[in-house]
């Protein structure tokens, strides 16, 4: 008994003296520590921030293309007006709601311009308060270029960018915001234009072929002969 009493008092002597030997290092982890846990604190902070405008999200999460996830409000000709809808985490989201501020993101398909018929299937597809992911691409004119995507069912979710352009609803366009030379660009268009050309080869939306009966009509309606005589029956009617 006396045996082990000495061994546990040598044990505790010696990690004593190393603990003395090394009190810059213990110092030093400590500090290291207390920084790391500012750092996470502060990046937590900042993911659970609610942005009310496009201004507030910081450079870094357009530059890094951050993926925020938002609330649907409406469906406008300028964009999605959209809720955002931060992380929630215990302690840190009870004092921020203190202080946040109340407003709506702008949020717009990058890399495509809708056509009229496209505003009207957003707005039937898409429902008010539906939740929504947009990854930032962009910021411009206080709005947000972004991939827009839907759930659609529990594992499955849908990019409204490229649906837009599978249906035949809208046209490729420069996805601004990112630099032209860039791997992510092209990467990100090649996927556009995949989407754009199904509905070509497939003749959907505005690239639907015009029918047979509107061809000979445009045809009929130019032909110059009958340009003349609708001139010359024109002049007629005011010439009686």
């Amino acid at each position: 008994m006396a045996e082990r009493r000495s061994g546990v008092a040598e044990a505790v002597a010696r990690l004593s003296e190393w603990a003395d030997a090394h009190l810059g290092l213990l110092r030093s982890l400590s500090t290291g520590m207390a920084v790391a846990g500012v750092l996470v604190l502060a990046r937590s902070v900042r993911m659970t921030t609610k942005f009310s405008r496009a201004l507030d999200i910081p450079v870094e999460f357009v530059e890094k293309n951050v993926k925020l996830r938002g609330k649907l409000h409406r469906v406008t000709e300028k964009g999605l007006e959209v809720e955002h809808i931060p992380i929630s985490i215990p302690f840190i989201t009870a004092i921020q709601r203190k202080w946040q501020s109340k407003g709506l993101l702008l949020v717009r398909l990058a890399g495509v311009e809708l056509a009229p018929s496209g505003m009207a299937w957003l707005q039937q597809e898409l429902k008010p308060h539906q939740m929504i992911w947009f990854q930032l691409l962009g910021r411009e004119d206080l709005a947000l270029e972004c991939l827009v995507l839907v759930n659609k069912g529990r594992f499955l979710s849908m990019c409204l960018n490229e649906e837009i352009l599978r249906q035949g609803l809208g046209r490729t366009a420069h996805i601004k915001g990112l630099h032209h030379d860039s791997r992510l660009y092209w990467k990100l268009h090649k996927r556009l234009l995949r989407a754009e050309l199904k509905a070509l080869k497939k003749n959907k939306g505005i690239w639907q072929e015009e029918s047979y009966s509107e061809r000979i009509r445009d045809r009929i309606s130019n032909n110059k002969f009958v340009q003349a005589l609708k001139q010359f029956v024109s002049w007629l009617r005011h010439s009686v």
